[in-house]
């Protein structure tokens, strides 16, 4: 089945005078989409996306909204774009159906169905039981979920949420990751952020940037691949010596953990069978053979120093 494509990035760009924030990132959002975008503080996320939602002109490239380009038409194609920035842009002193409704008004939604369009985002955000409340007397956790209902009030076809957790406790920000992939299912959404179990538990695609470049872009199915280390923990009943293990086929490096458990780092194919064939022939008593996961905080520190040591190079 084909994917319906919602935002092409192209070969973006954005300086500001000599100094180049974003230098030529491109990429896709389709519909069903929650693409996590991560980064550290000053990596160029929120430079990109306001670029994405056209409140900041690009230097170079373009971006197309379901085909729209967004500095030629940028009016036709904001309206298949939902945004909420990190300061959710709330009138605190109104209630929540006083600030939907106004939003709607501000989204260009016809006067027949700005109460359809508001009750359809207050449902889906969860907010029918504070719809008379004061803004300024919800929750941070409500109010983010207000931020997020005007941002998909005029039902648009990508929703951009910049860092929509920060300042949570650990049940808002399940709450809202978890309308995050509801949401997800109708939409396309970018989520940028710089938590990392953030993506990890809301999003099928993942990107993150470096000072100002895409230094990693897959599935989350692709990232389990770089999740899978080479590397092994072993526990012998009779351990052998170290220069025994290292004589195995594929090993590189052996490192002793202390009472007959070893990790060992690999090239090549997993040695787990040359390692179990010879353990039992030779009487080594093998209790455990785990093989070790990265974390993407890992992979993340990676890309992102080796990234850095290229460039000092």
């Amino acid at each position: 089945m084909d994917r319906e494509i919602l935002i092409q990035a192209e070969h973006l760009q954005r300086d500001y005078g000599p100094i180049r924030a974003v230098h030529d990132v491109s990429f896709e959002l389709a519909k069903g989409d929650v693409l996590g975008f991560l980064g550290p503080n000053g990596a160029g996320k929120s430079t990109t996306m306001q670029m994405l939602t056209g409140t900041l002109a690009p230097s170079a490239g373009t971006i197309r909204v379901r085909g729209v380009d967004l500095l030629d038409h940028p009016r036709r194609a904001k309206r298949e774009l939902g945004y909420l920035p990190e300061q959710p842009p709330l009138y605190r002193e109104l209630t929540v159906d006083e600030y939907l409704r106004y939003c709607a008004r501000l989204r260009g939604v016809p006067g027949r169905e700005v109460t359809a369009a508001v009750d359809r985002a207050r449902a889906r955000c969860g907010l029918n039981e504070v719809r008379r409340r004061l803004i300024a007397n919800l929750s941070k956790g409500y109010q983010q979920r207000v931020g997020i209902a005007q941002a998909i009030l005029h039902n648009p076809a990508a929703v951009i949420l910049d860092e929509p957790t920060v300042g949570l406790d650990p049940i808002q920000i399940r709450e809202i990751r978890g309308l995050i992939r509801e949401l997800g299912e109708a939409h396309g959404i970018i989520l940028s952020t710089h938590i990392l179990p953030e993506v990890q538990g809301t999003c099928n695609r993942v990107q993150i940037i470096h000072r100002g470049r895409l230094v990693f872009a897959d599935s989350m199915q692709g990232l389990e691949s770089h999740l899978q280390a080479q590397a092994c923990i072993v526990a012998f009943r009779q351990p052998p010596a170290i220069e025994t293990l290292q004589q195995l086929a594929g090993v590189e490096e052996v490192a002793e953990l202390g009472q007959g458990r070893f990790r060992l780092r690999y090239t090549g194919d997993n040695p787990a069978e040359a390692l179990t064939e010879r353990a039992v022939n030779a009487g080594w008593g093998l209790q455990e053979l785990i093989p070790e996961r990265r974390t993407l905080e890992q992979i993340f520190v990676e890309l992102t120093s080796r990234d850095a040591a290229e460039e000092a190079a």
